[in-house]
């Protein structure tokens, strides 16, 4: 799926192009578009999208919540906040030729800033961290980043707010292939983590004392859990913006496809996400052709009436 989604990327798009002749070369127009144009955004759906959805799976069994997402704890909200904050400022000091570097940095760094406290709240002594207490305090800072993001609307201009509201959207509009060198270490680093604790998750799956009686260390495998899941959660959206839904959409659609154990549900997810998010740039890109859909609003619109038809089959009382 993923292999297909990426050649219907490459071939169709608002402008028409010769495949062939740009991979040989003898045809110059479709090169340009091919390499600057479309591989690097096809690149960026890959990589955020498996994050996103591997992060939700990692969430949602870290807090044994099936509607947890990667922005649960505070993670869009504190990346929203940065990446306003770097606009405006950057305006406000005449900088505005930075923004492509500075804009990706600062929601990073607020992302990151959510998720570490969020963490220190919810620590405390004990075999395991309290998901109810990081639950909780995610949403608190969610809030908190949220009200700070509109204060940063208030005083700003149009033009500003033009900016911040394109960038809250979502997007998958990157011009080559050097703004995604930071990315990718972050997101294979923290693939890594996730990958390597996934048999760790099913038995955490089963409740902390089912855990911890088969020898797991619970706390560790939280902190793993959480650690890698931000750190690839906050790499891309660093750069795409918060892209909603995929975390919660394809973690569950996947675990329908081939069940619940983490071993397999993990890698099935990820390419899931990648697969899904590069056919959503692809709908935004090519309905109302040229003009673009942010790529948010076509994941929001997908995932909308999914979790409403999820929450319809939690209250007939079907298992997650």
């Amino acid at each position: 799926l993923l292999l297909l989604a990426i050649v219907l990327s490459v071939s169709l798009g608002s402008t028409r192009i010769d495949l062939w002749g740009a991979i040989d070369g003898s045809n110059e127009v479709s090169r340009q578009i091919l390499v600057y144009a479309r591989l690097p955004r096809i690149a960026l759906a890959v990589l955020t999208g498996a994050s996103l959805s591997l992060a939700g799976v990692a969430f949602q069994a870290l807090l044994r919540n099936p509607l947890a997402t990667p922005y649960t704890l505070g993670i869009s909200s504190g990346s929203s906040f940065g990446a306003v904050l770097a606009i405006v400022g950057l305006q406000w000091l005449g900088l505005e030729t930075f923004a492509s570097a500075s804009v990706p940095l600062m929601a990073f760094v607020g992302a990151g800033a959510a998720v570490g406290i969020s963490y220190l709240i919810a620590r405390r002594r004990g075999p395991a961290l309290p998901t109810s207490t990081l639950l909780l305090g995610g949403v608190c800072i969610a809030f908190f980043f949220g009200a700070m993001t509109l204060f940063v609307h208030y005083v700003a201009d149009l033009g500003q707010s033009y900016l911040m509201m394109r960038w809250m959207m979502g997007s998958l509009d990157v011009g080559e292939f050097a703004s995604l060198g930071p990315v990718g270490p972050m997101v294979l680093l923290g693939t890594g983590l996730l990958l390597a604790i996934s048999r760790h998750l099913n038995l955490r799956a089963g409740g902390e004392t089912v855990a911890l009686s088969r020898g797991v260390d619970v706390r560790r495998v939280q902190q793993l859990a959480y650690f890698g899941a931000s750190l690839i959660t906050a790499a891309v959206v660093g750069v795409a913006g918060p892209i909603g839904f995929v975390g919660l959409v394809v973690p569950h659609i996947t675990r329908l496809l081939v069940g619940p154990d983490h071993r397999v549900l993990m890698p099935s997810a990820l390419l899931a996400g990648a697969a899904f998010l590069v056919l959503c740039d692809l709908v935004g890109r090519t309905l109302i052709a040229p003009t673009e859909i942010p790529v948010g609003v076509i994941t929001a619109m997908t995932g909308g009436p999914f979790l409403v038809w999820l929450l319809r089959r939690h209250t007939r009382g079907e298992a997650w």
